[in-house]
C-alpha cells in the first residue's frame, strides 16, 4: 500500500509541476518586462540545481545502481537539450503574447504524439497501428483547433511589458534610430498567431522526443535514475545559461533582471525540474510508461488551464467549447498514448521453434 501511495504522490507532483511551469513562467518573464533571455536562463540555473547539483551530492553519499557509458551520455544530453529547446520556444511563444491558457494545453496535447511516432519509428512499430489510435490522432487535431479558435479573446490588462512593446520602436528626440526592440512589437496579428503556433509547435515537438531519447540514455546507462538526470541538467545549463549568457554580452535585450521576476523564473525552471524528476520517481514505484505518461499528460493541461484561468481573471471570457476543445485533446492525448502500437515481443532464448525435417 505505501508503494502505490509513493506512486500515485510521485504522478500528482509531475502533473502538478508541469501544470503550473507555463503559468509561473509567464509571471517571471512579465516581472522582468518582457525578457525572453533573462527567465530563461533562470530555468537552466534552476535545472542545474536540482538535475546536477543535487544528484551528483546523491550519488556521493547513497549510489545508485548503473554505470556511466558514452552512449548513456550522448542520448542524455540530447534529450536535455530537446528539452531546454522547449522551454525556449514556451517563452519565444509568450513573448508574442500566447497564453498560458492555450499554449500549455496545446504542447501537452501534440507532444504525446510526437513521443508516440518517435516510438514507434524506433520501435519498427507502424505495422501495428490500430483505429483506435488513429481516432485518438484525430481528437488531438480537433480538439486543437477548437481550442485555439475559441481561445479567449479579452487577455487581463495589460502588463509593464506589453507596454513597453507599443513604445518600444518610438524614435527617441534627435531622430535617433532606437537601439532596444521588444520581440512582436511591430508585427501584425497574423504574423503574431503564426509566431505563436511555431514556438508552441516547436515545444511539442521537443518535448514529444524528450522522453524516448532519455529512455534511450537510461537504457545505455543499465537503467540508473540519476545520471542521466544529470546529463539532461548540463544540457540545459549550456543551452539555458552559458549560450544566452554569451548573446546578452552582444546584445542588449530589452527588460532587466528584477527580483519578482528572477524569482518567478527560477520557480518556473524548479517546477519543470521537479515534474521532471517525479516522473523518475512513479517508475522508480513501479509505475509504467503505459499509464504513468497518460495521467501526466492528462492532468497537466487540467491544472495548467485552471491556474492560468484564475490568474489572469478570465473565467469569463472562456467558451464552452474551449472547455470542450481542451477535453478532446486531452482525451486525445491519452488516447494515443494507451492505444500506441507496441513492438511485438521478442521470443526468449531456447523457444525457437523447431525446424521441419527434411523431406
Amino acid at each position: 500500500m505505501k508503494g502505490l501511495a509513493a506512486l500515485l504522490l510521485s504522478i500528482f507532483v509531475a502533473m502538478f509541476c508541469w501544470g503550473v511551469y507555463g503559468p509561473v513562467l509567464a509571471v517571471g518573464r512579465a516581472g522582468m518586462e518582457g525578457s525572453s533571455l533573462k527567465p530563461f536562463i533562470c530555468v537552466g540555473i534552476a535545472y542545474f540545481l536540482i538535475a546536477v547539483l543535487a544528484p551528483i551530492v546523491t550519488l556521493r553519499l547513497k549510489g545508485e545502481v548503473g554505470h556511466w557509458s558514452s552512449t548513456g551520455i550522448i542520448w542524455s544530453l540530447a534529450a536535455g537539450a530537446a528539452g531546454a529547446l522547449g522551454a525556449l520556444g514556451i517563452i519565444l511563444a509568450l513573448a508574442f503574447r500566447g497564453s498560458p491558457v492555450f499554449v500549455m494545453p496545446l504542447v501537452f496535447g501534440g507532444a504525446p504524439v510526437v513521443n508516440t511516432f518517435l516510438t514507434m519509428y524506433w520501435s519498427k512499430s507502424f505495422k501495428q497501428i490500430n483505429p483506435v489510435f488513429i481516432s485518438g490522432l484525430i481528437l488531438v487535431i480537433v480538439g486543437a483547433a477548437t481550442v485555439l479558435i475559441f481561445r479567449p479573446q479579452h487577455g487581463p490588462a495589460p502588463t509593464a511589458a506589453h507596454a513597453t512593446e507599443a513604445t518600444a520602436t518610438e524614435a527617441p528626440a534627435g531622430g535617433a534610430t532606437p537601439h532596444k526592440q521588444v520581440i512582436g512589437a511591430n508585427e501584425s496579428q497574423a504574423q503574431r498567431w503564426g509566431m505563436v503556433t511555431l514556438f508552441t509547435a516547436m515545444t511539442a515537438l521537443s518535448w514529444g522526443v524528450y522522453g524516448p531519447t532519455l529512455h534511450r540514455g537510461q537504457m545505455a546507462m543499465a537503467g540508473s535514475r540519476l545520471r542521466p538526470f544529470i546529463c539532461v541538467g548540463i544540457s540545459y545549463f549550456l543551452m539555458a545559461v552559458i549560450i544566452p549568457c554569451l548573446i546578452l554580452v552582444q546584445w542588449e535585450e530589452p527588460g532587466r533582471f528584477t527580483f519578482t521576476g528572477t524569482v518567478w523564473s527560477l520557480a518556473g525552471g524548479a517546477a519543470g525540474a521537479i515534474g521532471a524528476l517525479g516522473i523518475i520517481m512513479a517508475f522508480n514505484f513501479g509505475g509504467k510508461p503505459i499509464f504513468v505518461m497518460p495521467l501526466v499528460f492528462g492532468g497537466a493541461p487540467v491544472v495548467n488551464t485552471f491556474v492560468s484561468v484564475t490568474q489572469a481573471g478570465q473565467w469569463g471570457d472562456l467558451h464552452p467549447f474551449f472547455f470542450a476543445g481542451l477535453i478532446v485533446v486531452v482525451a486525445g492525448a491519452v488516447t494515443v498514448l494507451v492505444f500506441a502500437p507496441k513492438p511485438a515481443p521478442h521470443p526468449p532464448a531456447g523457444d525457437k521453434q523447431p525446424e521441419a525435417a527434411p523431406a
